[in-house]
């Protein structure tokens, strides 16, 4: 049986965590420190949590005089405030300005389940890989949510974290190395590779295994970083399997498919499909209904595989 954990509750633990070794690390958080896990924090060192209540504008824009202050500030609501509601702070007030704000985001995708389209954010990773200068993070699971809250810290630069609300397989070991702007082999094969980023890094392993009954070995790329994304592992990935398909909980437009895309169309144009979103706004449902519903499953990505196969003969 799998180990379930949220990728929000690695954000929270690892911010304690942090906040023991670095005085200079600070929290920020916008009325849902009980949500976002932030609260771990402000109970561990009160005088380094602000608490901004439902202002995240201002949230966004405090976090960069901090920054400017010497301060590494971690920025925290759902996603749908984080990206949505703050774009003009984000670009202006911590991008163009280049500091070092934190953006951690949690409850992204439409694994919100029952909140609804109003509060499932499909669209943050296109929003902020279009802004010049911001690192964009998805995490897989629990490990590596934990070990890139550690990278962002340690960047210098403004960073979008991904993170989500419901509890998912841990899917990489303890000792797992995670780098920043590097792809991870989840496993290899030839006839196709899938790259795919947080909750369908899982699904496309689950797709290597449907596959593999049918005797069809294919790679699995864990993209983490979409910005920057890795090129070297992608163009590899065509050159030596022919065929890729992407998987996200994300719109197909403006995410990893997108990334994706553009790398293969001036690189190594290959038979490729995009698994997420169709362009349509969320629903209300449970987590696994709503996957169910948008084919964000296994099989739709089995299924895809096939089909990119098919196109390299």
């Amino acid at each position: 049986m799998a180990i379930m954990k949220a990728t929000r509750d690695a954000y929270g633990e690892t911010l304690v965590e942090l906040g023991k070794e670095n005085p200079h690390i600070v929290v920020l958080d916008a009325d849902l420190s009980a949500s976002t896990k932030t609260n771990g924090f402000a109970k561990a060192f009160p005088k380094r949590f602000v608490q901004m209540g439902i202002a995240e504008q201002d949230l966004m824009g405090t976090a960069a005089g901090l920054a400017l202050a010497g301060k590494i500030p971690f920025a925290s609501t759902f996603a749908m405030f984080a990206t949505g509601r703050t774009y003009d702070q984000i670009r202006n007030s911590i991008a163009y300005a280049g500091v070092n704000v934190k953006i951690a985001a949690t409850h992204a995708g439409v694994t919100v389940g029952e909140d609804g389209g109003s509060h499932q954010m499909i669209e943050d990773i296109a929003l902020m890989r279009v802004i010049p200068g911001m690192t964009v993070i998805v995490p897989a699971d629990f490990i590596e949510a934990t070990a890139a809250v550690k990278a962002a810290s340690a960047f210098e630069g403004p960073v979008y974290l991904r993170l989500g609300r419901g509890a998912w397989p841990v899917i990489f070991p303890e000792n797992y190395n995670f780098q920043l702007g590097k792809a991870a082999l989840v496993q290899d094969g030839d006839a196709a590779t899938v790259i795919a980023c947080g909750v369908m890094v899982g699904k496309a392993q689950e797709a290597a295994k449907l596959l593999a009954d049918f005797g069809i070995k294919i790679r699995v790329l864990n993209m983490a970083t979409i910005k920057p994304v890795d090129k070297e592992a992608i163009l590899k990935a065509a050159k030596e399997t022919g065929a890729i398909v992407t998987a996200e909980e994300h719109n197909v437009i403006g995410g990893l498919g997108s990334a994706v895309s553009e790398v293969l169309g001036e690189g190594w144009p290959v038979p490729f499909e995009r698994v997420g979103i169709q362009d349509v706004f969320g629903r209300s449902g449970s987590p696994d209904e709503l996957l169910e519903h948008f084919g964000l499953t296994a099989k739709t990505v089995a299924d895809a595989v096939k089909r990119v196969i098919e196109r390299k003969k």
